[in-house]
């Protein structure tokens, strides 16, 4: 098992501001999910990958319950999971992920924050093809056997493994696999007893480009305008 290699991360603004986009960002992946496939998690993996990653957020009971009370009501949203391309400063690829109720404001929004951080808004397919969607599952090392846990798991679609770390430097033990295979990996890590940290699909960037830290500072200026926008679920980059 190796090192992962990830994106950088943008921590730029207020923590308060970004528990509270997480919380939004989770609350949207749980109305997804129960409009998907009902609001039982027994019957609904995305909805368990919901619930996962609101644990992982500390996300409180009272704000779990009232999405899931929200998404199966009659005046329930219907989002729109969107996707748009372009090029932040210096040439970094950048696809965003949108759950929204008005495709014609998010574009607006969208082209707006590329425009004024000195980015570009790309047709579809402009940078996607720098890009593997794959399911990602997060997990905390200790008490693994992860030689053991590696074996086992490439029947069940395992496609890399290995260390990462969290956003506070915590040390975590990353698994990826091909977006197809994601419920399969996923019923094979529950099988085992193991509660993920987090299980998201990402889009993962094949190459990553390396910056100085002046230019580099300018592209997660843009991904972090992109990142609190309201209809923005998350943002991927191939920045180093």
């Amino acid at each position: 098992m190796g090192r992962i290699f990830e994106t950088r991360k943008t921590t730029m603004f207020a923590r308060w501001n970004k528990m509270a986009k997480i919380f939004t960002r989770i609350s949207k992946d749980i109305a997804i999910a129960v409009k998907a496939g009902g609001p039982s998690p027994d019957n609904n993996p995305a909805l368990r990958r919901a619930f996962q990653n609101a644990r992982a957020a500390n996300m409180p009971k009272d704000k779990v319950e009232a999405a899931i009370k929200r998404a199966s009501g009659q005046d329930a949203k219907e989002y729109e999971v969107v996707l748009y391309e372009g090029y932040a400063p210096h040439g970094i690829a950048v696809m965003v992920e949108t759950a929204t109720d008005n495709v014609v404001r998010t574009v607006a929004n969208i082209r707006m924050h590329f425009k004024d951080w000195g980015g570009n808004m790309g047709n579809s397919g402009s940078v996607a093809y720098m890009f593997q969607r794959m399911g990602v599952f997060r997990l905390a090392p200790e008490g693994l056997d992860l030689e053991a846990l590696e074996l086992d798991l490439i029947d069940h679609g395992l496609q890399e493994m290995g260390e990462g770390t969290g956003e506070k430097g915590e040390k975590q033990v990353i698994i990826r696999c091909a977006f197809n295979d994601f419920g399969q990996l996923q019923s094979a890590i529950e099988a085992r007893g193991i509660h993920p940290l987090s299980s998201e699909s990402e889009y993962i960037a094949q190459n990553l480009l390396e910056l100085p830290e002046d230019k580099a500072k300018e592209v997660l200026e843009l991904v972090d305008a992109l990142e609190q926008d309201e209809d923005v679920q998350r943002v991927f980059h191939n920045l180093a």
